[in-house]
């Protein structure tokens, strides 16, 4: 007989990986351990990192499903025109949504919110980590028209794993700064939150904490 966790469909989730390899691999190299049956990168490949390359290349190699991101535009409006190479290319094939239905599950990924936004992040959390009442009311509200069972999003820097309304909404965070990813299993919904580059995983990351903890802490 088998049980419930073996026959559970797995997806790996990652985000904002911010052209840093170290923890991407990380990432990647548990959810290998993990047997998950797919990867899924909410964008943001590009910004602040100087890995790009690599990082697209560990992601080919490793067969994960990418969207684009509001830094991956950014990164494509700033090249010079006629001399595009194998990030300005790879940029060019990523969809800037993802959707499937698995285990019954209707999954939707954007990289900010739905139903295209590059950079209207989902927020939840304040800067004590804590759940802000009304803004989870307020996503809630504006999530029920697309009568989703999943969505998975990055951006905000944030780790979240909340329903609203008959949506769970959840954000792995980003591989780079807040040293986080994220293993959802269907049908039955549970959302396992990983932490990365032996740090605790930071619910919150943001600009302001530079001055305080240094951007790679």
């Amino acid at each position: 007989m088998t049980t419930g966790e073996e026959m559970a469909v797995k997806i790996g989730l990652i985000s904002d990986v911010h052209a840093t390899v170290a923890p991407l691999r990380e990432a990647l190299t548990l959810f290998a351990q993990e047997h998950v049956d797919l990867v899924l990168c909410t964008g943001d490949l590009a910004g602040y990192g100087t890995e790009l390359e690599q990082s697209i290349e560990l992601l080919v190699e490793k067969g994960c499903i990418t969207i684009l991101g509001n830094h991956d535009i950014w990164y494509l409006d700033n090249q010079v025109e006629g001399q595009e190479g194998g990030v300005e290319t790879f940029f060019h094939t990523l969809p800037v949504t993802w959707e499937a239905m698995i285990e019954g599950k209707r999954i939707f990924a954007v990289h900010a919110s739905p139903p295209l936004s590059l950079t209207r992040g989902i927020t939840l959390l304040n800067q004590d980590e804590k759940i802000v009442s009304k803004e989870k009311e307020q996503w809630a509200h504006e999530l029920e028209e697309y009568d989703l069972d999943v969505l998975i999003v990055g951006h905000t820097h944030q780790v979240f794993a909340e329903v609203l309304g008959q949506t769970l909404v959840i954000n792995p965070g980003s591989t780079k700064f807040n040293h986080s990813c994220a293993i959802l299993s269907l049908p039955g919904l549970e959302v396992r939150i990983v932490s990365l580059s032996g740090k605790m995983a930071r619910k919150v990351w943001h600009w302001g904490m530079m001055t305080r903890a240094g951007l790679d802490n």
